[in-house]
């Protein structure tokens, strides 16, 4: 078995550019592919179905319901001590 140096094969100006420009460039380049994916697949299926993100983004309109007058107990015991208080 023979072994090869280094000196033997020197590198090259285009060997130097892949090693230090373009494989750092690539590596970033499929990490934002995978966050960009990952977060596309959690907006479609999951994301657009939680209330509160349709109301951040507008997805929804929200409905406005009128409050009924007589609502609730407090309402019904202040109604009755005006009335007892009345007459």
């Amino acid at each position: 078995m023979e072994y090869y140096s280094s000196s033997q094969f020197p590198l090259s100006y285009w060997d130097y550019f892949i090693f230090i420009f373009l494989r750092p460039v690539l590596a970033v380049c499929f990490a934002l592919s995978l966050l960009f994916i990952g977060w596309f697949l959690a907006w479609k299926l999951v994301l657009v179905h939680v209330p509160l993100v349709q109301e951040i983004f507008g997805l929804r309109k929200k409905t406005f319901k009128p409050k009924p007058v007589n609502r609730g107990r407090f309402t019904r015991y202040y109604n009755t001590k005006n009335a007892q208080n009345s007459s």
